[in-house]
């Protein structure tokens, strides 16, 4: 297998160098070729000046003012264009991120009712602080009819008409106070995205400032209440993170196992997996063909939330998934929703690999679909398991290429973990803040993108950060792509800055913590909320800073969205659908500023970015005279 040049501008992952080379060895595609056949991509969409709102386009708004139209068939301009298309880009992020929520709220409610195929409440803590967030009563009640309660309640803010969503009032009372002002305090999660939707048909919504309101209006229904859902309900059901030691990268599939890659977001299915491949019954059948045990490793977010949990191995992010098939060692692949490739099906069929979709929402060409159901969910995992079991002896020796490299890790970093580190409390944090040691603190986060080299966006910017002393903490695949660099051991604090290591060797924690997968950073707002409470500020007076740097995803735009609207100023490492529009885009990379405090920023070096990140953490202090 020969690493070529091309190959090694792909990534800074070793495991991808060898993977690729493999694939081209085997003639098969992947996404980076797939990418490649698309140059050059359509200007067009790239600066967002298309629409296909109704059929009497598509329209496309020429760039150039002497060169083709200036306005759409119904008369509307680029800006408005652009913002429509934003904001659905929204709507479509924060429908994904709150179904997750909505998914988790629904497993509850059958646990509590005793309908739960296997699942139970592990935090009943959290539970009984949630409760009280609700204003639900717990004394002297069971567990069960709390939870049910509490699920009956997270429910209604689904459909909510009027009022505002709960867990928005854990932001500052300041932050709520802006929100309210701008008209942009959200009433239920599923009427701001709906809005969304209507506000964006032919006719109606044509004032590009006022679609945007609407559009940060949803993504704050999205971190502040769907993804906020979703973090805390899995909390109650499935335990809240503490720091745990794992590995990662395509190294952890095993030659004399079956490896199963568990893949997609929702833990409510990979939970029941890793229970079903701890059946002695599987685990006997998997031995009497010859197999040494079952290997379950996650894959993208689906693997954030089982190693933080149950330190389970990750194999790799989203650009790694068609790679670990073409280890030829994968028995299943097994997916829920989200951030999957339609490719592989047609990929699993080059190998003996089963692909198995498991969601009506997601179904796949060349999967083989076992529908999951809460009810039933142990034996349905058990099922699936079976199926790759069973699949071992097709397992085809030449063809199996495993990488060696996988890198220890320390993940698991959930606020309370976080708060226990520092000894119960936020202050030594604050104090840290004040002195200098801790310059600010940075939420890294989202997707890989093949137009950026894989991982180096991410790792790139996370490394200068430390090295000016900002501790970062991160979800999603940004979390992936620093684990599998040695960025989240405590030993990595000899790359940070002098003050950031002392605190870190202290605590005995890395400079870059893992918060979970891509809801949760609804953690890192909420352990921003509870600073600025401390400190008796907005979250927008706060030397911290976020970036997305190789963001592809609607999740991602909607995440984007809501960090601004708290106050957060963002970096983007790749170019938003927006440039066609210059009021848009001069709304979101200034005027926000008037609006929510923060705006966004776009910089496709990530070192230039960090710098970014730093310079605005150095105008936050000088303003809080720290």
């Amino acid at each position: 297998m020969a690493v070529t040049d091309d190959i090694l501008e792909k990534s800074i992952d070793p495991t991808v160098h060898q993977m690729l080379a493999r694939a081209r060895e085997l003639g098969l595609e992947t996404v980076w070729d797939r990418y490649e056949k698309m140059l050059p991509e359509c200007g067009f969409g790239e600066l967002g000046v298309c629409c296909r709102n109704c059929n009497m386009g598509p329209c496309r708004i020429s760039p150039f003012e002497d060169q083709g139209p200036q306005r759409g068939i119904c008369g509307a301009t680029a800006d408005i264009i652009v913002a429509r298309n934003l904001i659905r880009m929204i709507a479509g992020g924060a429908a994904a991120h709150s179904d997750h929520g909505r998914d988790l709220a629904h497993t509850l409610l059958l646990t509590a009712e005793g309908k739960g195929g296997g699942y139970e409440i592990k935090d009943e803590a959290k539970l009984a602080t949630l409760a009280k967030e609700y204003g639900i009563a717990t004394e002297n009640r069971t567990k069960e009819e709390i939870a049910l309660d509490l699920a009956k309640a997270v429910y209604a803010e689904f459909g909510r008409q009027e009022g505002f969503v709960q867990f928005t009032r854990r932001a500052p009372a300041k932050r709520v106070a802006q929100w309210q002002k701008m008209g942009i305090d959200p009433r239920g999660i599923d009427r701001e995205i709906v809005e969304i939707m209507h506000r964006t048909h032919i006719g109606v919504d044509n004032d590009p400032v006022n679609l945007i309101l609407q559009g940060l209006k949803a993504s704050i229904a999205d971190g502040w209440g769907g993804s906020m859902i979703a973090t805390e309900i899995s909390d109650v059901l499935f335990g809240t993170p503490t720091p745990v030691r794992s590995v990662a990268n395509l190294g952890v599939l095993k030659a004399d196992e079956v490896n199963i890659v568990a893949h997609g977001h929702e833990p409510v299915l990979s939970e029941m997996i890793l229970a079903a491949a701890a059946d002695p019954e599987l685990v006997a059948k998997a031995k009497s063909l010859g197999a040494k045990g079952i290997n379950v490793v996650g894959m993208c977010c689906t693997g954030n939330e089982i190693i933080m949990r149950h330190g389970i191995p990750l194999a790799g992010n989203f650009l790694q998934q068609e790679l670990a098939v073409i280890t030829g060692a994968v028995e299943a692949m097994i997916v829920d929703v989200q951030c999957i490739m339609p490719s592989l099906g047609s990929l699993c069929e080059c190998f003996h690999t089963r692909f198995i979709s498991t969601s009506y929402k997601a179904k796949f060409p060349g999967a083989i679909h076992i529908q999951f159901n809460e009810e039933k969910a142990l034996d349905i995992a058990k099922q699936i398991v079976k199926v790759a079991v069973e699949n071992y002896p097709r397992r085809v020796q030449d063809k199996v290429c495993i990488p060696d490299e996988k890198t220890e890790c320390m993940v698991g970093f959930s606020t309370e973990a976080v708060i226990k580190a520092l000894g119960g409390t936020l202050d030594p944090l604050l104090e840290a803040i004040k002195s200098g040691a801790v310059h600010g603190i940075a939420g890294v986060v989202g997707c890989n993108n093949p137009k950026i080299k894989h991982d180096h966006g991410h790792v790139a910017l996370v490394r200068e950060l430390i090295k000016n002393n900002v501790l970062v903490v991160t979800t999603g695949c940004n979390a992936i792509a620093c684990a599998k660099v040695g960025l989240m051991l405590p030993e990595a604090a000899a790359d940070a800055g002098e003050g950031l290591r002392g605190v870190c060797q202290a605590l005995g924690v890395p400079p870059v913590l893992h918060m979970g997968s891509c809801v949760d950073i609804s953690r890192i707002l909420a352990t921003c909320a509870a600073v600025a409470n401390a400190l008796g500020v907005d979250i927008s007076d706060l030397p911290v800073a976020g970036a997305a740097p190789e963001w592809m995803s609607e999740k991602a735009v909607s995440i984007g969205a809501y960090v601004v609207s708290s106050g957060i100023f963002t970096v983007l490492g790749t170019v938003p659908p927006v440039l066609g529009g210059p009021v848009v885009t001069d709304v979101l990379t200034r005027g926000a500023e008037d609006v929510v405090g923060a705006v966004f920023a776009v910089e496709t070096d990530p070192v230039k970015g960090a710098a970014l990140m730093i310079a605005h953490i150095d105008k936050k202090r000088a303003a809080l005279g720290i």
